[in-house]
């Protein structure tokens, strides 16, 4: 101001509100400066690096973020690649002391001015952090030098990162290696969204809102970590951070764990070594079950490889998650624990014991991207040949295994057990008590199924007495009722419980569960609430009302049940 006074050019003081920028780090106020830096040309750069995505030389996945990129790169300005900073690469260019001259060069010491000899001092700023990382994928490989590990393995395959810096170092890793190798970086972009709060909130350290992962690790373990941000992460879309989610994917280890060391201390005389690793000892002992199981375990693996090529790494988690806990762990290995302990059936004992090897080796195989950790120590303590799960063969589908009928069949099996297993828990049977059931076969396919495999469904759902009889055949008086594919399951309750009590009991809870419903209706029937209430509370007080009114009709259905 003084100096604009002493000019006589200053016009008049007056006081401006405006906006000032501030560091979003520290709050410290940010004025524009203006000051001599580097830039890069980046029209000459940007031009194959468009020309790469849009002729799909170089793939994104989501294929939405293609556009992102191509938005910045069409409209991208000159970089600015100087920073005064104290660390960094620092700018390759040294000034004369002497006669001025200016020079790059590539030696890191330089002594003299290439054109006069005199002192020189090199630029004191350093590159943009992002201008290094941009070299990532052919400078690791010995680039500038022709190296064996650059031919071999430029261009990258895949690279993974975060939708926010699709910008910052992904746009900038194509051009760099379009430029100085002629190659495109590699093939593909996998980007993955942001971990959030649970309110949606950007995770941050200095406000002291991030998670460490450190201190899940020491908690849950990495395993459990790594599931549980894979399983809920589709590619592209953010997640928001649930400490339950840690819950249920520890839950898995401890079911992967234990099933393993069931499997393990039954395997004490299996020889591993001597044993084919795609077939049984003997196909024809071959059970239902263990056709069912193989097949699954086929499929699994199918599909497992498919999402993996695709990229859908959550699905893929999930596939693995319902095969190990909702066939191998809960239903084969339970069936198998019969023949295990045999003694009287060598043969069998010995292919159950094959097909729980086989398939639990698999199934570790397949999780193993996605927890490393458990599955090499347990897999260490299978029978195995080969130093680490890590270099082992990767499974593959068995299509000679493909079982469309055991499939169909274990399918009726399951359902059939699992209505047994709902009235016992509707009803309170305690578990050491056998329930006796009545069988209603629908042809005489059914009632082959139920004749063969009658001893599994009876150790799996507690059955006592059994029989099977063709359908019209009069059914039992006070009796639950449940329906399978082709099969009608009647359970006489007589002596199981007190039925005058439970009845009193039931028709108590309905007139309960009525009164909550009653509740519910008056207020959906009120034209004012419809009328005022935002939409998506209506559909929620409605949704409520379909629960109760659904745990209502189940509680009726008992009644009626017991009163037949």
């Amino acid at each position: 101001m003084e100096e604009l006074r002493a000019l006589g050019r200053l016009v008049k003081i007056e006081d401006y509100t405006h906006s000032v920028g501030h560091c979003q780090r520290c709050s410290s106020m940010v004025e524009p400066l203006i000051s001599l830096q580097w830039f890069v040309k980046m029209e000459p750069l940007a031009r194959p690096a468009i020309k790469a995505v849009v002729d799909g030389d170089v793939r994104f996945v989501p294929g939405r973020f293609a556009r992102t990129y191509l938005n910045w790169m069409e409209n991208i300005r000159d970089w600015c690649i100087s920073r005064q900073l104290w660390w960094g690469h620092r700018i390759p260019v040294w000034y004369c002391q002497e006669c001025g001259h200016s020079f790059a060069s590539r030696d890191e010491h330089v002594g003299a001015c290439e054109k006069c000899g005199g002192k020189v001092e090199q630029d004191p700023d350093v590159l943009d952090t992002w201008f290094s990382s941009a070299l990532w994928t052919f400078s690791t490989l010995g680039w500038p030098d022709d190296t064996p590990e650059l031919r071999a393995w430029h261009p990258t395959s895949v690279l993974v990162t975060g939708y926010d810096i699709i910008f910052f170092w992904v746009a900038r890793m194509i051009f760099m290696a379009l430029e100085f190798t002629g190659e495109k970086a590699f093939n593909d972009v996998l980007l993955h969204g942001l971990i959030r709060n649970a309110d949606g909130s950007k995770m941050s350290r200095s406000k002291g809102t991030g998670v460490n992962p450190l201190d899940v690790i020491d908690e849950y373990g990495a395993d459990t970590l790594r599931f549980s941000v894979i399983s809920g992460n589709t590619p592209g879309n953010d997640i928001r951070w649930r400490p339950e989610r840690l819950e249920a994917s520890r839950n898995f280890c401890n079911k992967i764990w234990n099933a393993s060391r069931f499997v393990m201390m039954n395997l004490d005389d299996f020889d591993a070594e001597a044993a084919d690793t795609t077939a049984p000892p003997d196909e024809g002992q071959l059970t239902l079950a263990d056709r069912w199981i193989l097949s699954r375990f086929s499929r699994t693996a199918e599909r497992v490889t498919e999402l993996l090529v695709k990229y859908d790494l959550s699905e893929a988690a999930r596939t693995i998650y319902e095969f190990i806990w909702g066939e191998y762990c809960d239903w084969y290995i339970e069936i198998a624990k019969g023949r295990l302990y045999d003694t009287s059936d060598e043969g069998g004992r010995r292919t159950a014991q094959w097909v729980l090897w086989h398939v639990l080796d698999g199934s570790l195989k397949l999780l193993h991207p996605f927890m490393p950790f458990i599955t090499e120590g347990i897999w260490q303590h299978l029978p195995h040949t080969g130093e680490s799960i890590m270099v082992s063969a990767w499974p593959e589908a068995d299509a000679a295994r493909f079982d469309d009928a055991a499939e169909a069949s274990m399918a009726v099996i399951m359902d059939a057990v699992r209505v047994i297993r709902n009235v016992r828990a509707e009803f309170d049977v305690v578990p050491s008590r056998k329930i006796d059931a009545v069988f209603f076969a629908a042809d005489e396919a059914s009632r082959s199924l139920l004749e063969q495999n009658m001893d599994m469904i009876s150790r799996l759902a507690g059955v006592g007495a059994s029989s099977i009889r063709p359908v019209g055949d009069p059914v039992p008086e006070k009796a639950a009722h449940g329906v399978a594919p082709g099969i009608e399951i009647y359970l006489p309750l007589a002596g199981l419980i007190d039925i005058g009590k439970e009845l009193e009991r039931l028709r108590r809870e309905a007139d309960k569960i009525n009164a909550d419903a009653d509740k519910f209706r008056a207020k959906l029937s009120n034209e004012a609430f419809l009328s005022k209430a935002p939409a998506e509370v209506v559909a929620k007080q409605r949704d409520t009302l379909a629960g109760i009114e659904e745990q209502l009709a189940k509680v009726r259905q008992r009644i009626a049940q017991l009163e037949a």
